[in-house]
């Protein structure tokens, strides 16, 4: 019985020493990577910022005071090419960073191949990358604590980090590892169903210090169509001048670019951080942590940190702020002789766009002068004009508006402005087919979806006369007579032009179904040409000679190119001693939405 006794007290003490030394067993490090923060970009987009891909990792064991530091080797995948800048050779402004140091305490080594060694310190929770120059990390060992390390371009869709140290932080303490600053080709996705569709990055840990990750495929962005563009459009007159409008004065036509999300118009860099309370102590957008509090193109952007001779002072700051192309005459060209002018800013900056055109985004035009209006260079009727967004609002779907102005002089003899339709696409810029990696290429960077809208037709001015029966024959004479009446109490626009006569009938020598047409010379506003079969005539007081066609009979038709042109014909003996009769010459073109044999619409009266 006592036997049995010491027996269950061994036993028992056996298991108390047991469980005491289980209890001793430190836990291995490892990295759970399931706090990826996805990000929405644009499906037009080439070098979209993807969101941060984070891990905590916990357990391990301090590396002991004067041991070497585990370094580490890391690698992503993404499955759309990365696209992020290149800074220095193959650097990248891609960026690891260790435990979110503040930007005053960010130090970035130069050697992502050798990855600034450390030695260990031998306190618990390790090395404090928190904050690099703190004596407990020096402890006269030389050390030189880096927390920022470079991405280096690896192939098409992958970045790695080579030897970086990871001292492990025990039981106590959780290590941060933030990857930021990768960009992606969104537009390689392209654009989901009800669903968006989404981009991922995997991470992997490669060689003798390899960590176990959890949930090593993250979604970092969800892809949508950024922005829809519209505009709408103006119809002229060929005869009547276009002359320039104030700038608060409504434009002949806008332009509306439309985001379809709330931050897919951004500025380049965050300069406003009011809610930084050492806000004066640092510049650029250095913040790491989620949420991040910037709504830029940029992203991590550290200006203030140390060189580290491969670039970092660049890394994350986008080349430009949100552009925003209109690209006149790209599917149509704008009619010869018409002049485009554009606003350089967004209507609703200095002056009364219409209450339905405003908007909280502000953007400027990248060359001229403002406020006011900028001509677009023309050639073979194509051209551009290029606005940044300087000013946004991350938390509303913006419109942005831009007017477009139209000026020419009419010169209807000359053909100019030459008749037809000219259009405009809208779209983000620059526009790029570069979908790699690649130092010359700007971040953002965008392709060209656009479709061509309708911006601005010419119409033709004409009014076409017919005059039933004319005679020059059997002792008869025909006098015809035809007013430019544009000129009037109305405030109307005047128009002039040129007309040519066509005579269809008979002349002494015979049958003549379409004679060589007579020209009118240009009749000014107020004006008429009066002429004679037999003796031709002139446009009074302005001049220029209208050629006899004696000896005709049948009907005339007279083609004017401008729109209030009416006319009278009178026919008489000669010398107008026995008969003599007038009438109105008909206008043969339509009215309103009717579309006449002539293709014109002139004025129509009754009698």
């Amino acid at each position: 019985m006592v036997d049995f006794r010491k027996t269950l007290l061994l036993l028992a003490i056996i298991a108390m020493v047991g469980s005491v030394a289980s209890a001793q067993v430190t836990a291995p490090f490892q990295c759970s990577a399931g706090l990826a923060v996805p990000t929405t970009v644009r499906a037009e987009g080439i070098a979209e910022i993807m969101g941060d891909f984070v891990m905590q990792c916990t357990g391990g064991t301090p590396t002991a005071l004067g041991a070497t530091v585990p370094q580490v080797n890391f690698r992503i995948w993404l499955n759309v090419n990365v696209t992020s800048k290149l800074v220095s050779g193959n650097y990248t402004e891609a960026i690891l960073a260790i435990d979110d140091p503040a930007p005053l305490k960010q130090k970035a080594c130069s050697d992502s191949g050798a990855g600034c060694p450390l030695v260990g310190i031998g306190y618990s929770g390790g090395i404090r990358y928190l904050d690099p120059d703190n004596s407990i990390n020096r402890q006269d060992l030389g050390n030189d604590v880096y927390n920022i390390f470079q991405g280096v371009y690896k192939s098409p869709n992958e970045l790695e980090w080579l030897g970086v140290p990871i001292d492990p932080p025990g039981t106590q303490e959780v290590r941060i590892i933030r990857i930021t600053n990768v960009r992606g080709d969104a537009n390689a996705r392209g654009v989901g169903g009800l669903i968006p569709l989404t981009i991922s990055m995997f991470i992997s840990t490669i060689g003798s210090n390899a960590i176990p990750i959890t949930d090593p495929t993250q979604t970092v962005a969800w892809v949508i169509d950024g922005m829809e563009f519209s505009a709408s459009s103006g119809s002229f007159l060929q005869c009547e001048s276009e002359y320039a409008e104030s700038f608060c004065s409504s434009s002949d036509m806008y332009l509306k670019y439309k985001e379809n999300f709330a931050t897919a118009f951004k500025v380049q860099v965050d300069d406003d951080r009011e809610d930084a309370a050492d806000k004066d102590a640092w510049t650029g957008q250095p913040i790491l942590g989620n949420p991040i509090p910037y709504n830029t193109e940029s992203g991590w952007y550290n200006p203030g940190i140390d060189d580290n001779g491969i670039g970092i002072k660049s890394a994350g700051l986008a080349t430009q702020g949100t552009q925003l192309i209109a690209m006149f005459g790209q599917g149509t060209p704008i009619p010869s002789g018409v002049n485009l002018w554009v606003t350089d800013i967004s209507m609703s900056l200095d002056c009364g766009a219409p209450s339905s055109l405003q908007s909280d985004n502000i953007a400027v035009l990248t060359s001229g002068s403002t406020p006011g209006w900028d001509q677009v260079t023309l050639t073979s009727g194509v051209g551009q004009a290029v606005w940044e967004v300087v000013e946004d609002s991350p938390f509303t779907d913006d419109e942005i508006y831009f007017g477009v102005d139209v000026r020419y002089t009419a010169n209807t003899t000359s053909g100019i402005p030459a008749l037809g339709t000219g259009t405009v696409n809208g779209a983000y810029y620059p526009l790029s087919s570069i979908h790699t990696a690649y130092s010359g290429a700007k971040v953002p960077r965008f392709v060209d979806d656009s479709e061509a809208k309708t911006l601005v037709t010419i119409n033709s001015c004409a009014t076409n006369l017919l005059f039933v029966y004319v005679t020059n024959q059997g002792g008869f004479e025909t006098g015809m007579v035809v007013t430019n009446s544009s000129l009037d109490p109305f405030n109307t626009a005047t128009q002039e032009g040129p007309c040519k006569i066509y005579y269809y009938g008979f002349t002494t020598g015979g049958l003549v179904a379409a004679m060589t047409p007579v020209d009118i010379p240009n009749v000014p506003a107020g004006h008429q040409a009066i002429w004679t079969l037999s003796s031709g005539g002139t446009v009074n007081t302005a001049g220029g000679f209208i050629a006899a066609t004696p000896g005709f009979q049948g009907y005339a038709i007279v083609s004017c190119m401008f729109q209030y042109a009416h006319g009278f014909a009178f026919i008489s003996d000669l010398g107008a001693n026995n008969l003599a009769h007038g009438y109105q010459a008909l206008i043969l073109d339509g009215l309103m939405d009717e579309w006449p044999r002539t293709g014109s619409l002139s004025e129509f009266l009754d009698n």
